[in-house]
């Protein structure tokens, strides 16, 4: 996610390689961690001068660890293995008998101790490390060698942590106590750094085809800030984020795929119901054979079975209706298809814009649906 500073005539607004200012994508990065309010880890100010993502990410993890080391590092316990005097724990009989260490009154013992040394404080480290070697801080060199000199530091401050090999499913599995809430943001965070530098998808000789991953990234941030906007903001509202519909076929056949939308929600009051699916790309329209514009019919044809196979369900499902949601980016569209019973709708958000207005929209999107 590269930064690009953008002249406005009143202040400066960095973006990432999108288009998106880094104030949005911290917004929707903030809803996608399910970290509300915004002001508990950084101010506007904060945002607004970090000239990319990799920077404003490495301000935040720092200034969480620095807190951590003032009142001190969470700690677990953490299995060990070593060779001591006496016994302690379970003794490794295949190791000891192999050195020979019951004759000096050794044994090589594996036991718990309660550490700082524990898995998310290992993580953190590791991912300052790689942010010092890999991150990109903006264009300022100055302002970069600055900010690297910060995290090296403050990477000094945990030489009692060892450095590891970072994995996500690692860091997922990571748990947490109810005092850990500034562990949980320094995850997420560790996660998403890893995610965009991740080299390959498995390690080998051969090289791999090209793999856009901070594409990728961007795409899953999009579908779940959506998704987690409107569970908080849309009142009146059952949402249900990512339901898997059945196919209610005749004879089970294990071929079909799942039929997953990224929401579906119902009205309270009405119950009617709405589905709707993220696609981040630019392609919304596609050229069919004869060079003229069409909607992407992969994209259309996924609606329309979504909407198709829970007909027989209820009068409200026999009503449903369906948007596709895309990024504002070659195109700004707002198209409706009026079918038998179902409508769908092409719409777009513009995440470029002033956040409040990027809210009104979403909002507008499902409430003011008819």
């Amino acid at each position: 996610m590269f930064a690009s500073s953008i002249q406005n005539p009143i202040e400066n607004i960095y973006c990432t390689e999108y288009g998106i200012p880094i104030r949005n994508l911290w917004h929707m990065l903030v809803y996608a961690w399910k970290e509300l309010p915004l002001e508990k880890y950084c101010t506007t100010l904060d945002i607004d001068i970090s000239p990319s993502l990799d920077a404003l990410l490495a301000s935040i993890l720092s200034r969480l660890i620095s807190q951590r080391l003032k009142i001190g590092l969470g700690r677990s316990y953490v299995n060990h293995k070593k060779l001591i005097r006496g016994i302690k724990g379970r003794i490794d009989f295949t190791d000891s008998l192999k050195y020979r260490t019951f004759a000096h009154g050794q044994a090589y013992c594996e036991f718990y101790q309660y550490s700082s040394n524990a898995p998310k404080n290992q993580i953190v480290r590791s991912t300052l490390a790689r942010l010092i070697q890999t991150g990109n801080f903006g264009p300022d060199r100055s302002a970069a060698d600055a900010l690297r000199h910060n995290l090296r530091t403050l990477t000094r401050s945990l030489d009692d942590i060892d450095v590891i090999e970072l994995k996500v499913d690692f860091i997922r599995r990571q748990q947490f106590s109810r005092n850990d809430a500034d562990y949980c943001l320094m995850m997420a965070i560790c996660e998403l750094i890893l995610q965009k530098y991740m080299p390959t998808d498995s390690g080998g000789y051969y090289k791999l085809p090209t793999i856009n991953r901070t594409e990728l990234v961007i795409y899953n941030l999009y579908e779940r800030f959506v998704a987690n906007f409107y569970l908080v903001h849309l009142k009146g509202w059952d949402v249900i984020p990512k339901k898997t519909l059945k196919w209610h076929e005749k004879i089970p056949n294990k071929y079909l795929p799942k039929m997953v939308p990224d929401l579906v929600m119902k009205e309270k009051s009405t119950g009617r119901i709405l589905m709707l699916d993220t696609k981040f790309t630019s392609q919304i329209l596609i050229k069919n054979q004869w060079g003229g514009e069409i909607f992407n019919s992969g994209h259309l044809y996924q609606l329309y079975a979504y909407l198709k196979t829970q007909e027989h369900l209820s009068d409200q499902h026999r009503q449903a209706s369906g948007i596709l949601l895309y990024p504002a980016a070659q195109y700004s569209l707002s198209e409706r298809i009026e079918l038998n019973d179902h409508k769908m709708r092409i719409e777009c958000v513009d995440l470029t814009i002033d956040w409040q207005d990027i809210e009104r929209q979403l909002l507008n999107l499902v409430i003011e649906y008819k």
